[in-house]
């Protein structure tokens, strides 16, 4: 009945596809045979049974270190190539080693291919993008063919609305000005900060600070509506 039992541990044990580590011709225990062996569910004692099995039968060899057996394949059993085997190997695995490196060269030629044609428009868009830029130009030409013909664009009374709204809009932005400057006087007559720290410290910022001009502002209204440089 032992005897059935190890068999059959063997049989499945000899038919088992093992993972990498353990298909390597190098020595393990039965530690590392069992590691390899989890998604199989043999336990520790299962793996120790069929090793000794192998053992039993002349497949493997085993040594004793202490209390561990380290087990190995009879070396006898392999074909050792010779020299020349040896030298075949070494140029077909150089060979196959140029091939693998131009397959990677040219599946990151088509994968950049792919990535071109995707970042181009479809047929559909296009069209669709021609169909909008025909319509801007269209738009555009007729614009342009109003101007050459000497038609204004904008009424008289809209142009005047406008450039008193923008004459108001400048006189409030001196008024403040003025403001400011009188009361940033006041506050800074007798201080004994420095005023520059101390702008800086209130988040103040002048007009020049962020780039702006009033009286740029001011250049562009008509002649008659201009205030005397120099004036708030």
């Amino acid at each position: 009945m032992r005897q059935n039992t190890c068999d059959s541990l063997k049989e499945r044990f000899v038919s088992i596809d093992f993972p990498f580590p353990c298909r390597q011709n190098r020595p393990l225990n039965s530690q590392n045979v069992a590691d390899c062996l989890q998604k199989f569910n043999l336990k520790k004692t299962a793996v120790q049974k069929a090793l000794d099995a192998l053992v039993d039968s002349g497949k493997i060899s085993f040594k004793e270190y202490g209390k561990q057996k380290i087990y190995l394949a009879r070396q006898d059993q392999f074909k050792i190539p010779n020299s020349e085997e040896l030298t075949q190997m070494k140029e077909s695995n150089s060979t196959l080693q140029q091939n693998l490196h131009e397959q990677k060269k040219a599946i990151s030629q088509v994968e950049e291919d792919i990535r071109t044609l995707q970042s181009n428009l479809t047929l559909e868009q296009m069209r669709e993008k021609e169909a909008r830029l025909r319509k801007e130009v269209k738009e555009l030409e007729d614009k342009l063919e109003i101007l050459r013909e000497g038609v204004t664009l904008v009424k008289p009374e809209d142009r005047k609305a406008i450039e008193h709204i923008y004459s108001e809009k400048l006189s409030q932005w001196r008024r403040r000005k003025r403001m400011f400057k009188d009361l940033w006087d006041t506050i800074t007559e007798n201080s004994p900060k420095d005023l520059k720290e101390f702008k800086e410290e209130l988040g103040i910022e002048y007009d020049e600070d962020v780039g702006v001009n009033l009286q740029s502002f001011t250049d562009m209204l008509p002649q008659t509506r201009k205030r005397p440089r120099g004036r708030l």
